[in-house]
């Protein structure tokens, strides 16, 4: 297993909802396989990582999570800035929290790059008894909105490493195929190869960042 430290590119995928649809459990189960009952709201931002294999290539997530409530908006711009995947969450039991779905997708797509990959998921998908929003319904939105869609349970863990699996593997593979010979020909950190340099992608400070760029994301 690769080092914390070792990694071929580092994307920083950024968890939106409304407070309350479980946000914050999902990067803790996916992050730390760990799941807390008594999860409080977030408050401002937090992140965790964690490298996962595409390709025989490490994959470095940086995931952050931020506070749904409204009083917590001004740090939009920022949580957005070189964010390359979203995951758009609501709750399947609250059908308020898929209502505000298209206002959060909207705020996303004001303020993250235009190349973005987003995801849409159903959390909760174990309270299937109380489910107030069809699975077919979300479906219909994401494909009417060109994102993908994914029903998950932080709680049992259904799911949650194929959402975040699938929205990695979707931003290796448009990197991957957007990359071009280093001209100079310089060598990567490990020596053996010459580097791949990832293509920029507009604005300057949104682009997918791999381990040669030594820097991490905002």
């Amino acid at each position: 297993m690769a080092r914390e430290d070792e990694y071929d590119y580092l994307f920083k995928v950024v968890l939106i909802g409304d407070s309350g649809v479980g946000k914050s459990n999902l990067l803790s189960r996916f992050t730390r396989n760990e799941f807390n009952l008594e999860s409080k709201s977030t408050i401002g931002v937090e992140f965790a990582t964690r490298s996962i294999q595409v390709d025989k290539k490490t994959i470095k997530a940086q995931i952050w999570d931020t506070a749904g409530q409204e009083r917590y908006r001004a740090i939009t711009s920022a949580y957005y800035r070189g964010a390359v995947g979203a995951l758009l969450v609501y709750d399947i039991s609250k059908h308020g929290t898929y209502e505000n779905v298209e206002r959060w997708l909207k705020e996303l797509r004001d303020h993250a790059d235009t190349n973005i990959i987003i995801s849409l998921v159903g959390n909760k998908s174990d309270l299937r008894h109380l489910r107030s929003v069809p699975s077919e319904e979300a479906k219909a939105f994401a494909e009417k909105n060109g994102i993908s869609f994914i029903e998950t349970s932080a709680l049992d863990s259904t799911n949650v490493e194929q959402a975040f699996h699938t929205i990695l593997t979707e931003i290796y593979h448009i990197v991957s195929q957007r990359q071009i010979p280093d001209p100079n020909g310089s060598q990567g950190n490990s020596g053996s190869h010459s580097a791949p340099v990832p293509l920029r992608l507009p604005p300057s400070d949104t682009d997918f960042k791999s381990k040669q760029n030594g820097s991490c994301c905002s």
